[in-house]
């Protein structure tokens, strides 16, 4: 049985501008502890689920959150709440999604995106970044640490791991989707210069016009764009960086080298 939490002393109607967040972990206990933890905030509206896959897709279908926190813990196998993943993101694409890892394991994490997540929120983070994991991804962020996201250029390194399908129906032109394609590959500006025979001052400027159409500022964003087909931007909490100048320095910059610090 699904259940609504609330703040204390507040109505039951969840606002308009609250946030419906769809929480399921791999035992009702587990659950019940998230769904209490995230309802502290009170710009949250939690909807607590049952552990069956079924009936979180029900919910999904019928309660239409904003957000769904899924642990991996919810099947035998994590595979199978990759699955459920798809499943939503095919009948559902509205929810955003965070998948709740035990541990960084560089599979799970790159199967996660691959199957629609925009965040990975590890359990040995500090429950405290949980709330701003959630908005972030809400507004449309990418939630990763920096390892997380070399697992990502790592798994797209490799030709089984990419799959640039989805480019042919992108908003891009068939020359910014073969910049795409070199970018994901990890060539710098000046390698990819010389593989389509352009100048690299023709390179940096089809850069531009790939952030512009699909509304990302950094290289690390299009290889994300690249493994699933959706633009997103990285939540960096503590940058102050205006968007246009992170997107000038990506525009040149050689592949992203990706720090050891969480976000």
């Amino acid at each position: 049985m699904a259940r609504l939490t609330n703040q204390p002393n507040q109505p039951s109607q969840a606002s308009p501008e609250r946030l419906r967040i769809l929480a399921a972990d791999s035992t009702s206990m587990s659950t019940q502890l998230l769904v209490e933890a995230l309802a502290k905030n009170a710009q949250f509206h939690v909807l607590e689920a049952p552990f069956a896959e079924a009936e979180i897709l029900a919910l999904v279908r019928s309660e239409h959150p904003d957000v769904l926190l899924i642990g991996t813990r919810l099947g035998h196998y994590s595979q199978e709440v990759f699955e459920l993943i798809r499943t939503i993101r095919t009948e559902q694409p509205t929810p955003r999604v965070v998948v709740l890892l035990d541990d960084s394991e560089p599979a799970e994490v790159v199967e996660a995106f691959r199957a629609g997540a925009q965040g990975i929120f590890c359990r040995t983070q500090p429950l405290g970044l949980l709330a701003k994991c959630i908005e972030c991804v809400h507004s449309g962020q990418v939630w990763a640490n920096s390892n997380e996201l070399h697992f990502l250029l790592e798994a797209l390194a490799r030709p089984n791991h990419a799959n640039f399908a989805h480019l042919a129906s992108s908003p891009l032109s068939a020359r910014e989707a073969d910049v795409v394609r070199c970018v994901a590959e990890g060539l710098t500006n000046r390698e990819i210069a010389r593989r389509l025979k352009l100048t690299e001052h023709t390179v940096k400027n089809y850069l531009f016009r790939i952030f512009d159409k699909l509304g990302v500022s950094s290289r690390v964003e299009v290889v994300l764009y690249a493994l699933n087909g959706e633009a997103r931007t990285i939540a960096h909490p503590h940058s102050r960086k205006s968007q246009s100048t992170t997107a000038r320095k990506s525009a040149g910059a050689v592949p992203v080298t990706v720090s050891k610090t969480a976000p």
